[in-house]
C-alpha cells in the first residue's frame, strides 16, 4: 500500500487508455468488469485522457457511464486526468484554452466523481510554465481540479514547478523498456521533493508481456506502429531484452508482465527512490488481476535484471518526431 493523495491504495494503480483507444478496445460491459476487478482490488489511481479515444468516446465519457451504473466507486477512485491538447496533438498550455478544456472534461464526467489531479497532457514551451501553473491554481482554487501533477518533464521543471505551486505526482514513462528517469535525474529529484511518480505504459505498451514478437501482432491503425523502437529492425533488437527477461519469468513461475512490475515496485522500496505507482492497462479483467498479483524480487533477481538492461540496451526512439518535442521538456 502506498499513499497518495492522502490515500491509501494498492501500490499499481490502472491505466485507463486502452479501454477506449483503437480497434481492440473491449466492449462497455468489459471496460466496466476490468474498472470494478481493479477497484475492487485496491488499485484505485486511475489514469484517464479527454484524448484517449474520440470526443464521443474516451475515459471520461466511460467513466460518466461506470459511474451512473456503479456510484459506488465514484468516490473511491483516485482519477488523474490529463488534457489541453489540440486535435493535431500539439499541446497548448494557454490559459483559456486549459479552462476550457478542463471544463470539457467536468462535463464528459457529467458532475460523476472528481478529478483528483490533473495535468496538462505536455508543457507547452511557448507559454511561460508559472502562467501554466497559476492557471491550475485557479482552477483547483475554484474546486475545478484537486491535486495539480506533471507529465514528461524534465527535474528542472519539476523543481521550477515545485516553488510555484504544490506538485502531488510526476506521470513519466518508466519500464524495463524506457530506462530514461534512472539517467536524467527525474526519479532522484522527485525523491528529494516526496512526489510520488506515476509510471505508464510499465510494459512497455504490451512488449514486456511477451505479446508483440513482430510488428505484424501490432493491428493496422495501432499508434505503435508509428514509433521507431516498435519497427522490424527495432523491434528484433528489443526482444532480446524480453526474452531474457522471460528466462526469469519461467524460473519464477511467473509472468513477463510480473517481472517488469516487480521490478518498479522493487525500485520503488530504494531509500533514493520516490514511491513510483505502476498504472498497467488491460482491457482483460483476467490481466488485471493478473498485474495485481504482484511477485517480490531479490536483490539476487534484481541485480541479474540489471544485467539484462545493459548488456540488451532497447533501440530506437519511443516517439515519433513529433512526440520527442513534448518529452523531458
Amino acid at each position: 500500500m502506498v499513499k497518495v493523495w492522502n490515500q491509501e491504495v494498492s501500490s499499481i494503480g490502472y491505466g485507463l487508455a486502452s479501454l477506449t483507444i483503437g480497434a481492440n478496445a473491449p466492449s462497455e460491459e468489459q471496460a466496466f468488469l476490468c474498472l470494478r476487478t481493479a477497484a475492487d482490488l485496491g488499485c484505485l489511481v486511475w489514469n484517464a485522457g479527454e484524448f484517449y479515444g474520440t470526443p464521443t468516446h474516451n475515459s471520461l465519457t466511460l467513466l460518466n457511464r461506470f459511474y451512473d451504473k456503479y456510484p459506488e466507486y465514484a468516490d473511491q477512485v483516485i482519477l488523474n486526468v490529463k488534457s489541453a491538447t489540440r486535435p493535431d496533438f500539439t499541446v497548448n498550455g494557454d490559459p483559456e484554452f486549459v479552462k476550457n478544456s478542463v471544463k470539457n472534461c467536468l462535463t464528459l464526467l457529467g458532475g460523476k466523481g472528481k478529478i483528483s489531479m490533473y495535468e496538462t497532457a505536455r508543457i507547452d514551451v511557448n507559454t511561460p510554465l508559472d502562467v501554466q501553473l497559476n492557471t491550475l491554481k485557479e482552477l483547483q482554487s475554484q474546486g475545478k481540479i484537486g491535486g495539480i501533477a506533471l507529465t514528461e518533464v524534465s527535474a528542472e521543471t519539476v523543481r521550477k514547478a515545485a516553488k510555484l505551486v504544490d506538485i502531488v505526482a510526476v506521470e513519466i514513462e518508466l519500464s524495463l523498456w524506457c530506462l530514461d528517469p534512472l539517467q536524467n535525474s527525474i526519479l532522484t529529484t522527485c525523491a528529494e521533493l516526496k512526489i510520488p511518480v506515476i509510471s505508464y505504459c510499465p510494459v512497455g505498451r504490451g512488449v514486456l508481456t511477451g505479446s508483440v514478437v513482430s510488428i505484424e501482432d501490432i493491428p493496422q491503425g495501432d499508434y505503435r506502429r508509428l514509433f521507431p523502437r516498435y519497427q522490424p529492425d527495432t523491434l528484433a533488437q528489443n526482444r532480446k531484452l524480453v526474452q531474457e527477461v522471460e528466462k526469469l519469468a519461467e524460473k519464477k513461475g511467473c509472468t513477463t508482465a510480473q517481472i517488469s512490475l516487480g521490478w518498479l515496485l522493487s525500485l520503488s522500496n530504494r531509500k533514493d527512490m520516490p514511491t513510483i505507482i505502476p498504472i498497467p492497462g488491460s482491457g482483460s479483467p483476467e490481466h488485471v488481476r493478473e498485474n495485481i498479483a504482484t511477485v517480490p524480487l531479490t536483490d539476487e533477481e534484481m541485480g541479474l535484471i540489471d544485467s539484462i538492461v545493459a548488456n540488451n540496451p532497447v533501440a530506437g526512439d519511443r516517439f515519433n518526431a513529433h512526440g520527442m518535442k513534448y518529452i523531458n521538456v
